[in-house]
C-alpha cells in the first residue's frame, strides 16, 4: 500500500527567515583621490549607483539572494558577490536590473554577504547583508532532568491539570545557551488517572493537533521528542487527558545555528540483544546493574561520533522499573529512557552522548532482571552533513481517516511505502512520531528505507522489500503506543512502515523535521 507523496514545502517554509539591507544602506565610493566613501543619499543630479539586498533561506545551508541594482540607463557595471565564505560570484549590468543568485554554504552558521558595483574607475558602491543559515547542528548534553512536576523541578509542584499546560525552560537552563533552535527531550507521563495524550510545542505558537505521548490509566509512558524552541527559550507541554497527570522531561542534546555535529542515518541494525548474547553477555541484565557497549567498534559508528541515535527495547522484565541510557565515563544520572511493568515489552527512541571511549551504558533501575534490545539508526559527528530543519508539526498519515486514506487498517505482515523525498536526495532523514492504535493483536512496527525507486512502484516492477531485524515500537492487543523515529530515506527517498504482527492495526504518522545535506 502506498501513501501519497507529501508536499513539505509549507512545513519547511516556516524555517526560512528573510534578511534585508535596503538600497538606502548602499555606501558610495568616489574615484581615487576625490573623497571618501559616503552613504547613499537622496538628491538631484545623476543617479548614484545603489544595490538593495534581500535573502531568504532555501534549505539547511542554501539561500537565495535578490539584488535590486539601480544605475543610470546604459551604464555598464560589474557586480561582485562576496558570500562571506571565501567564494564569489560575478554578474554584469548595462542599466538598472534585478538579479537573483543562489548559494549553498559548506557549513551552517552566520555570514556577511557583500555586494560591490564596479566600473572602469573602480569601486562605485557596496552594500552588506548579515544572514544566518536555516539548518542547525546538534550538541550533545549530559542527560539532565529539566522538568518533574512530582517534586517541583522546573515547574510548580503538582500535576498538570486536565487540558492544562505547563512549560519548561530550555535556553539559559544550566549550560544550555541562548539561541537554541530545537531540543531533544525524553518526556514521560506518569501517575495517570485516565487515558490521554501529551503535546509538546514551542511556547508562543499555536498548539498543533499532533501528539507526542499517548497514555492509558495507570501507565507511565515515555517518548523521545525533538521540538523547536521559542525565542523566549521555553517549550510548552499540554495534557490532553481528562484527569491531571505528572510530566517529566529529560534533555540529552540541543540544536543551534552554530557549527557542531551533523547527523548521518544508518540502515537500522541490531547491536545488542541479551536474549541471545548479541553485543553483550547472554542472559538478562540483573536489577540495579549496568552494561556498556562500544558502538564505534565495527558497527558503522566513527571514532569521533559525539552521540548516537538508538531504539532501545525492554522485554521480559520480571518487575516494574526503568532503564537509563547514558555515556560511559560518568555517574548514573537520575534520568530515565524506558519505563516498564513486569512482563511488558516497551521500546523508546534514544539520542545519547557517547563517552570518551566511544561507549554507551545501559542501567536497569529495577530490582528484577530484564532483557534489553538495542538497534542503532544513526550518529552525530563533527563535520557531519546532516543539518536539522524543524517543521511546524504536521499529520501526514492516519489510516483511520477515510478522507485521506482509502485502504483502512494496515493488515498484519504488510507495509505502507511512503515517498517522502523522491525528488530531494539532500533530505537524508526525517523526524517522525509513529503511533499504532486499535491493535487487534500483538506485534511490532519496523521503519526502514525502501530499496525500490518510485518508478518501480509506478511501473509495477518493484521487488518485495525485506524488512530489517529491528523494531521501533511494540504493542499488545487494544493498546495505543507512540514512538519517535529518525527514519533514513535510503537511496530512493521512500520509507517503509511494516506491521510485523499478524493482525490489523491503525497507524498515525506525524512529521516534525528533516535532516538535509545541502
Amino acid at each position: 500500500m502506498s501513501a501519497a507523496e507529501t508536499d513539505l514545502a509549507a512545513a519547511t517554509a516556516s524555517n526560512f527567515s528573510t534578511f534585508t539591507s535596503p538600497a538606502e544602506r548602499t555606501v558610495r565610493a568616489t574615484p581615487a583621490g576625490r573623497g571618501e566613501a559616503t552613504p547613499q543619499t537622496q538628491g538631484a543630479g545623476a543617479l548614484e549607483p545603489s544595490v538593495g539586498l534581500k535573502a531568504k533561506g532555501t534549505s539547511a545551508r542554501g539561500i537565495s539572494l535578490d539584488l535590486a541594482v539601480s544605475v543610470e540607463p546604459d551604464t555598464q557595471m560589474s557586480g561582485f558577490i562576496d558570500w562571506g565564505d571565501g567564494t564569489t560570484d560575478v554578474f554584469d549590468t548595462y542599466g538598472p536590473i534585478d538579479v537573483t543568485a543562489d548559494h549553498s554554504y559548506e557549513e551552517i552558521g552566520a555570514y556577511t554577504i557583500k555586494v560591490t558595483l564596479r566600473d572602469g574607475s573602480g569601486e562605485r558602491a557596496a552594500n552588506t547583508l548579515a544572514i544566518v543559515t536555516s539548518g542547525s547542528d546538534f550538541t550533545p548534553y549530559t542527560p539532565t532532568r529539566l522538568l518533574d512536576t512530582r517534586n517541583g523541578t522546573g515547574a510548580p509542584k503538582g500535576k498538570v491539570p486536565a487540558y492544562g499546560t505547563t512549560r519548561v525552560k530550555i535556553a539559559g537552563n544550566g549550560s544550555i545557551p541562548a539561541g537554541v533552535t530545537a531540543v531533544v527531550l525524553n518526556v514521560t507521563a506518569t501517575n495517570t488517572a485516565s487515558g490521554g495524550h501529551v503535546t509538546i510545542w514551542p511556547e508562543g505558537s499555536e498548539r498543533p493537533i499532533t501528539s507526542n505521548v499517548n497514555f492509558a490509566k495507570g501507565q507511565s509512558v515515555p517518548n523521545l521528542v525533538i521540538v523547536p524552541v521559542h525565542e523566549s527559550g521555553y517549550v510548552d507541554l499540554y495534557n490532553g487527558g481528562w484527569q491531571p497527570v505528572d510530566l517529566i522531561a529529560d534533555i540529552t542534546g540541543y540544536f543551534t545555528h552554530t557549527r557542531a555535529s551533523g547527523y548521518t542515518p544508518l540502515e537500522p541494525s541490531r547491536v545488542v540483544d541479551t536474549r541471545n548474547g548479541t553485543g553483550t553477555a547472554p542472559g538478562q541484565l540483573r536489577g540495579q546493574t549496568t552494561f556498556g557497549i562500544r558502538l564505534a567498534d565495527g558497527r558503522g559508528i566513527p571514532e569521533d561520533a559525539t552521540a548516537v541515535a538508538l531504539n532501545v527495547t525492554v522485554t521480559n522484565p520480571r518487575e516494574d522499573g526503568h532503564l537509563t541510557v547514558f555515556p560511559s565515563g560518568g555517574t548514573v544520572p537520575i534520568t530515565s529512557n524506558v519505563n516498564f511493568r513486569a512482563g511488558q515489552t516497551v521500546a523508546n527512541s534514544v539520542i545519547v552522548p557517547v563517552g570518551p571511549d566511544g561507549s554507551v551504558n545501559f542501567r536497569n533501575g529495577a530490582w528484577g532482571a530484564t532483557d534489553v534490545i538495542v538497534d542503532v539508526v544513526g550518529y552525530y559527528q563533527p563535520g557531519g552533513r546532516g543539518a536539522y530543519l524543524p517543521f511546524a508539526p504536521e499529520r501526514i498519515l492516519d489510516t483511520r481517516d477515510s478522507a485521506d486514506w482509502a485502504w483502512g487498517p494496515l493488515p498484519g505482515q504488510s507495509y505502507i511505502y511512503m515517498p517522502l523525498s523522491t525528488q530531494y536526495p539532500a533530505n537524508t532523514a526525517f523526524v517522525l512520531n509513529t503511533t499504532v492504535t486499535n491493535t487487534q493483536g500483538e506485534g511490532h512496527l519496523t521503519v526502514a528505507p525502501d530499496p525500490n525507486a518510485l518508478s518501480a512502484y509506478n511501473g509495477g516492477w518493484a521487488s518485495f522489500p525485506t524488512p530489517p531485524n529491528s523494531s521501533n515500537l511494540n504493542w499488545k492487543r487494544a493498546e495505543t503506543i507512540p514512538n519517535l523515529v529518525q527514519a533514513g530515506t535510503g537511496y530512493h527517498g521512500i520509507i517503509d512502515f511494516w506491521n510485523r504482527g499478524w493482525d490489523d492495526i491503525d497507524l498515525v504518522i506525524d512529521i516534525f523535521g528533516v535532516y538535509q545535506t545541502n
